[in-house]
């Protein structure tokens, strides 16, 4: 059971109308919602295309972007972190090193997932109809689903433990949660994508 009074201390520390956490929560709910928006626009349009003179390029574009919002993120993330308190009590070498490791294991996600995927595999590439040719079962796909985002999730709480940040970890759930409610509306859309696909080959 949830310790109700453990975690309403925890959040004691949180000061949520701090204009750097704001910031960090805006920065964190945008990113998943400016690349469904942009990537479905595309799927709809093939404007991106049509700019950029070719699917691959403007894809190309679109993850530079995105990884460009993602380096915002973190830097907001740990700002807020630092302009509020630490909790004292988990301010040792074993919060250090256990955020470490979690950190460690969600860059082993992250990386391996773009291995496995390729670039425009990574950055929504099915929405500009570079499809790929059978689904990715390879490791980390092959013991968790949508590892890429939890591997980031997991680098956030990581992160969070070693600055021993109640706002950290605050941030963190607001990390899953933008995260689950992306899984959400990709999942399906993108399973229609590869499933119209498949309509496509057998009508030939």
């Amino acid at each position: 059971q949830v310790d109700v009074a453990a975690m309403v201390r925890l959040f004691g520390y949180v000061d949520v109308t701090d204009t750097g956490f704001i910031v960090a929560v805006l920065s964190i709910a945008f990113n998943p919602l400016f690349w469904n928006v942009v990537a479905r626009w595309e799927h709809k349009t093939r404007a991106l295309s049509q700019v950029f003179g070719s699917p691959r390029a403007a894809c190309y574009c679109l993850g530079a972007v995105i990884l460009v919002l993602n380096c915002v993120r973190s830097h907001c993330f740990t700002e807020a972190m630092k302009s509020q308190p630490k909790l004292e009590d988990w301010d040792f070498h074993w919060t250090y090193y256990s955020g470490l490791a979690i950190s460690a294991v969600g860059t082993l996600f992250v990386i391996s997932s773009f291995l496995a995927l390729g670039f425009t595999g990574t950055f929504l590439g099915d929405y500009f109809g570079i499809l790929m040719e059978e689904k990715v079962t390879s490791f980390p796909f092959s013991i968790l689903d949508n590892p890429m985002y939890w591997g980031s999730t997991a680098i956030y709480l990581g992160w969070s433990l070693m600055h021993a940040s109640p706002a950290g970890l605050l941030l963190t759930a607001v990390v899953a949660i933008s995260y689950t409610i992306a899984v959400l509306y990709e999942g399906p859309f993108t399973e229609e994508i590869y499933r119209q696909k498949q309509k496509g080959v057998k009508s030939k």
